[in-house]
């Protein structure tokens, strides 16, 4: 990032309205390659890159040099997660209505379970609660979890990013905006391993509890999985 990137990003984090309008003109590329991630979901291209330019000035807002990373990196997820928001909130992203009943059932259990127990509850006891499998279970919460952010730590401290590739560099991270319809792409074993570890944040230990495999599988299944996602975003 040169001086004047910084300095301009700067004035308009401390209110320069016009400094703010330039810095979104001069990035307007950015937040063009962001919102093509989410054409044809409903929303029209011009929508779209307004609610962008909301999510691109939200970075502006809460970017500190002292993070140490670049503009471009904080920004995207910025960028990505309002337009995200927007779509979940108002509809534009579905979830099937057996699906949909099923998360509110098991919502409303645990909050009971969790209540009566004094703790969270184990996954057998939600399952003798709502009457579904574990399989199940998991399948529905995942459906309607929103995506997380790929700096989630899992239960190893791992996070999905790191895994992928490091360093990350400004390209990289505008291709990994696409890392959840490449995780859609998946087996379904495949891909509920990746879910469940890294937008769970579940141990393999647990992950093979819920699949009904042996934690060897689910180690096996988790490496085949990073192998194709890393091949699809390179």
């Amino acid at each position: 990032m040169t001086a004047g990137t910084l300095d301009l990003l700067l004035q308009a984090r401390n209110g320069d309205e016009a400094a703010a309008a330039k810095a979104l003109e001069e990035n307007s590329g950015l937040i063009w390659a962001v919102v093509r991630r989410y054409f044809g979901k409903g929303v029209e291209a011009d929508d779209l890159y307004q609610l962008g330019c909301l999510g691109f000035l939200k970075a502006v807002r809460g970017f500190d040099p002292a993070y140490g990373t670049q503009f471009s990196t904080y920004a995207v997820p910025k960028i990505a997660g309002e337009i995200r928001r927007y779509l979940r909130d108002n509809g534009a992203i579905k979830v099937g209505r057996s699906l949909r009943e099923q998360s509110v059932s098991i919502y409303a259990a645990r909050e009971r379970l969790r209540a009566g127990l004094g703790r969270e509850p184990a996954l057998s006891e939600l399952s003798e609660a709502t009457g579904l499998t574990p399989e199940e279970i998991a399948a529905a919460e995942l459906a309607a979890a929103p995506p997380d952010s790929l700096n989630q730590e899992n239960a190893d401290g791992l996070t999905l990013e790191s895994t992928l590739a490091s360093p990350v560099t400004e390209e990289q991270m505008l291709e990994r905006i696409a890392l959840r319809s490449a995780i859609d792409r998946l087996p379904d074993q495949e891909q509920k391993t990746i879910l469940l570890r890294f937008y769970k944040g579940l141990t393999q230990q647990q992950c093979a509890r819920i699949l009904g495999v042996s934690q060897v599988q689910v180690s096996r299944l988790e490496k085949r999985a990073i192998e194709k996602l890393r091949r699809e975003m390179q």
